[in-house]
């Protein structure tokens, strides 16, 4: 099971994160995510931690809600799987013809 879990502190590292979790089950692994698109390195306050079972998760999920670590109340949640591209369809336009646009125009100028 995948867990989010927000309103990290700047300084919490991955291993304090862990052992957090490691009280409510087996952990699987945990990222913390970080700025590395500007350079910077710098943690932005949130990250995900996998727990090995769903049960062991929800546990987890509440026991630390609203747990405080590092002077930072926890925001948990159980992540959302990513979504599946090929099975969003894009939407259908009606009556939208490229002519009829450009006749439109031309007879509100006239």
């Amino acid at each position: 099971m995948n867990i989010y879990v927000g309103n990290l502190s700047l300084e919490t590292t991955e291993d304090e994160l862990r052992g957090t979790f490691t009280a409510f089950g087996a952990v699987a692994s945990v990222i913390i995510m970080n700025d590395k698109y500007i350079g910077s390195g710098q943690t932005t306050g949130y990250g995900y931690v996998e727990m090995v079972s769903k049960s062991e998760g929800l546990a987890a999920i509440a026991g630390l809600a609203g747990k405080i670590l590092r002077n930072q109340p926890l925001s948990i949640v159980e992540a959302l799987p990513l979504s599946d591209k090929k099975s969003i369809k894009p939407p259908i336009i009606k009556n939208y013809h490229r002519s009829n646009r450009s006749r439109q125009r031309n007879a509100k100028v006239s």
